[in-house]
C-alpha cells in the first residue's frame, strides 16, 4: 500500500527524531481533534515517550498540540492492542464483511471511546490505513483473563 506524506507532516516526523532519536512511520494530523497522531517504529515506543513521558511533553511544547503515539505492529490483533491502550483490549473478532469488532474490558471502555470518540476515531483513520479494514464496534466484555 502506497502513502503519500506531506511537507507538514515529513517535517513533523523529522521533529520527533531529532527530540526523541526515535523513528516513526507515519503522522497523522487530525484537526478535528486538535492533535498529532505518530505510529512509532516497533520497538522504539519506549525511546519515543521518554522517561515518565517526558518526549511528549517537550514535542507538545514544541509543536503546540498534543500527541498521541501508538506502536506498529504488522498483525492486526496487536496492532489493534497498541491503538486503543491503555484499556485493556479482551478480544478481537473479524467479521465476514472485513470489519473489525474489539471487545474491551468493561472497566477500560471510557478509555478506549475516548473524550468525544477520539480514540475510536484513531482506530478507524489507523485500521483503515494500514490494513484496509473498517472498525466495526467497539463493545464492553467481562475480563476472562481473571
Amino acid at each position: 500500500m502506497i502513502r503519500t506524506i506531506c511537507f507538514k507532516e515529513r517535517r513533523y516526523i523529522e521533529e520527533l527524531r531529532i527530540l526523541t532519536r526515535a523513528t516513526a512511520l507515519d503522522c497523522i494530523i487530525d484537526e478535528r481533534f486538535d492533535r498529532i497522531v505518530y505510529l512509532i517504529k516497533e520497538g522504539d515506543m519506549g525511546l519515543a515517550i521518554g522517561r515518565k513521558g517526558s518526549n511528549i511533553r517537550k514535542m507538545q511544547r514544541v509543536l503546540g498540540k498534543r500527541i498521541e503515539m501508538v506502536e506498529y505492529s504488522p498483525e492486526i490483533e496487536r496492532f489493534s492492542r497498541n491503538v486503543f491502550k491503555p484499556a485493556d483490549v479482551v478480544g478481537i473478532n473479524r467479521l465476514d464483511d472485513g470489519r473489525l469488532n474489539v471487545y474491551i474490558n468493561k472497566d477500560d471502555l471510557g478509555i478506549a471511546i475516548g473524550k468525544g470518540g477520539c480514540t475510536i476515531e484513531k482506530a478507524r483513520l489507523l485500521l483503515s490505513r494500514y490494513f484496509d479494514t473498517d472498525l466495526g464496534e467497539v463493545l464492553a466484555r467481562e475480563d476472562t483473563h481473571a
